[in-house]
Formats: structure tokens, sequence, C-alpha cells
């Protein structure tokens, strides 16, 4: 008998102590599982934090983006100064001829070429050789306001230093006309700094800018005020009609 209550005083104590063991165990799970769940939870806030820092930074991106086009788009949109590339000694006489209105500088940059140039009241002879009212077989009109130029457009005391025969031969000669009026109209708008050198006309032969700033020529006439926006050309006002060579 005494050794089977010895027997069952060991076996007693062993069961005791696996059950602190197993307790034991068990909190250090229990532990580990909350410590477990903390950093997973810790992880997603990370990975949320990060998804808001990204999206913040797309909407940035985007704004930014947004500034650019709204920035090109303005400068498209033709907001520039129409009198930024002015050339010419008589820019001045012509802003006090005609200071305001569709025939200004202000007034043709918002018009196709040939609107523009009969808005403008120093252009009433080249309106009228380009639209029919010198020769009626010579309309130009939807030509010029068609493509992108450069116009070489002489003033009204350009044409009226032409002979009164050579004006009576264009009012008979259409083919002529239009060879002389075309003479002065070259593909494509060309700047003040871009003008100068030899250049195709759409007529078929080449005319040649010379000089530089306010003293540009055109073959042997002057510009009297060059660079003058419209909707789709550039013109140079000159003080002659040039004339093609063949």
């Amino acid at each position: 008998m005494r050794i089977s209550k010895g027997i069952l005083a060991v076996s007693m104590a062993s069961a005791l102590a696996l059950s602190a063991c197993g307790g034991e165990g068990d909190d250090m799970a229990a532990e580990g599982g909350s410590s477990a769940e903390q950093s997973t939870e810790d992880t997603a806030s990370e990975d949320m934090e990060s998804e808001d820092m990204a999206s913040e930074d797309m909407e940035s991106e985007d704004d930014m983006a947004d500034d650019e086009m709204e920035t090109e788009e303005d400068m498209a949109g033709g907001e520039m100064d129409p009198a930024a590339n002015l050339v010419g000694p008589g820019c001045a006489d012509y802003a006090e001829q005609v200071p305001d209105g569709d025939g200004s500088v202000e007034g043709m940059a918002q018009d196709p070429v040939a609107v523009a140039a009969g808005n403008n009241p120093l252009l009433t002879q080249l309106t009228a050789a380009v639209s029919g009212g010198v020769n009626p077989d010579v309309d130009l009109v939807d030509t010029l306001n068609g493509d992108e130029f450069t116009v070489f457009a002489p003033v009204d005391e350009a044409f009226e230093a032409i002979d009164q025969e050579t004006m009576s031969t264009l009012q008979e000669d259409a083919d002529l006309l239009s060879s002389i009026l075309t003479y002065h109209v070259v593909p494509g708008q060309l700047t003040p700094d871009e003008v100068v050198g030899e250049q195709t006309t759409v007529q078929g032969e080449t005319l040649e800018v010379t000089g530089s700033g306010d003293e540009l020529m055109v073959n042997d006439a002057s510009v009297i005020c060059g660079g003058v926006q419209t909707a789709n050309a550039t013109v140079y006002l000159i003080d002659g009609v040039l004339m093609p060579q063949g």
C-alpha cells in the first residue's frame, strides 16, 4: 500500500506539472496569435496608407498634366499679342491710321487673310484685285482663305503708281493679273526672322527678301509694316507692286 500511495503521489505531481506546462503553452500561443493579428493589421494599415499616397501622387500628376494642357491650349488659342512680331518703319503710322476695328492689327488677327485685307483701309486696291474688282475673271478669295500663306500686300499707293496702260491690260488679261497677284504669295507663314532669303511663290517664280528688322526689302519694294497676323496668314505691307520676270 505504501508503494501504491507513492506511485499515486508521483502520478498526481506529474499531471500537475503537465497541466502547468500546457497552461503556459496556451498563453504563449494566445500571445503569439494576438501578435500575428496585430502585425497583419499594421501591415494592412501601411498598405492602405501607401495606396492613399500613390493615389495622391496620381492626382497631383493629373493636376500638373491638366495645367500643362491648359497652358498649351491657351497658347494655341491665339492669346499671343498680335503686335508682338511687327517690323517696319510704318507700323506706328499704321497703328495711328487704323487704331482699332476690323482693319487694325488686332482686328486683322481675327479673320482669314482676304477678309482681313478687305477690312483694312490701306489695302482697298489689293482687295479689289483679288476679288474680281479689277478683272471679273480673277477671284482668289477662297484660295487665299483656304490655306496658310505669307502675303506681300501692296498698299493703295503702290497700285496708284502703276501706269494706266498696264492697268487697262490687267483688266483684260486674267492670266497676267493672276500671275502678278500669286507672285505676292508664298506658301506657309513666315515670321520676320524666317522670311529673309529666296522664297518660292505660289506663282512658281522666286522672290528675294533682304535686310533685317525695320529695313526689310522684297525685291525692290520696301516693307512698310510686316509680321501682321491674320487667322491663316502673315502679311507684309509693301510700297510697290511686285512683277514676276517670266
